[in-house]
């Protein structure tokens, strides 16, 4: 890769960084730009989760500094996700080509779809989020049913990544029963420790491109800082305008293109 390609992924890296603090979806923009680039599906999928580590770390710590942890709750959780991102993994490693190009094109329609999806009014008698859910613990049910979402929302995860808070959120709000706040407390855990499984097997079965890696990680650590801040302005709507009409073209160059 040549210099201004390096500096194309950073960019890519530090609007993505915002998006995941903003709506969620970085890797939407991430992966196709790399199969752009020439990147063959795997190698992108598996360089893409260098960006997600560094970036899930930086979320964990941040939590914990504020006062938000139960790691060993979210390590139960994360167990179950990485059994699944193992398999997803050893899945992702052979798709390749026009059926990969194919398979991110369709979860971009889907998402899309999703985003913007109008959020539902909620209804009389319905449980706000709680701000402090101190001392709460799900029944087994909740605990047996979730764990078992979880295998699946990790066989995702490890596949392609992309769209995987779209599942963990309702996993961790509606099955389990976390306030909002602990439900991203619980869900960057999860995600940083099942990237870690599936980065390996990317990297040990195909190879990783270490410095594209790099160059999306110090881009997505400042969109991330940035993110926080716009998301309490109305640069929001700007932002995500931007990001439908990029997906929009991504989704075209996929299916029509290839």
């Amino acid at each position: 890769m040549e210099l201004w390609e390096y500096s194309v992924l950073t960019l890519v890296g530090f609007v993505a960084g915002i998006m995941n603090v903003m709506a969620g979806g970085g890797s939407l923009l991430t992966i196709p730009v790399m199969l752009f680039f020439g990147i063959s599906g795997p190698v992108a999928n598996g360089t893409n989760r260098i960006a997600i580590l560094a970036q899930s770390s930086s979320a964990v710590f941040t939590f914990f500094r504020k006062g938000f942890s139960d790691f060993k709750v979210s390590f139960s959780y994360s167990m179950a996700a990485l059994f699944g991102a193992l398999f997803g993994a050893y899945v992702g490693i052979g798709l390749e080509g026009v059926w990969f190009e194919r398979l991110v094109a369709v979860v971009m329609i889907i998402v899309v779809i999703v985003m913007l999806k109008k959020k539902k009014k909620k209804k009389k008698g319905e449980v706000k989020s709680q701000t402090s859910q101190d001392g709460y613990k799900p029944n087994r049910g909740q605990l047996i049913l979730g764990h078992l979402f979880l295998i699946g929302a990790g066989f995702w995860g490890g596949l392609i990544q992309i769209g995987v808070g779209f599942i963990l959120v309702p996993i961790l709000h509606r099955v389990l029963g976390y306030d909002m706040v602990r439900v991203n407390m619980h869900k960057v855990f999860i995600v940083l420790v099942y990237t870690i499984g599936a980065l390996a097997i990317f990297a040990s079965q195909i190879g990783v491109l270490l410095s594209a890696g790099v160059a999306l990680t110090v881009g997505q650590a400042a969109g991330g800082a940035l993110g926080a801040k716009l998301s309490m302005s109305k640069g929001e709507s700007i932002i995500k305008a931007v990001f439908f009409a990029t997906l929009g073209a991504f989704i075209i160059k996929l299916l029509l293109f290839s």
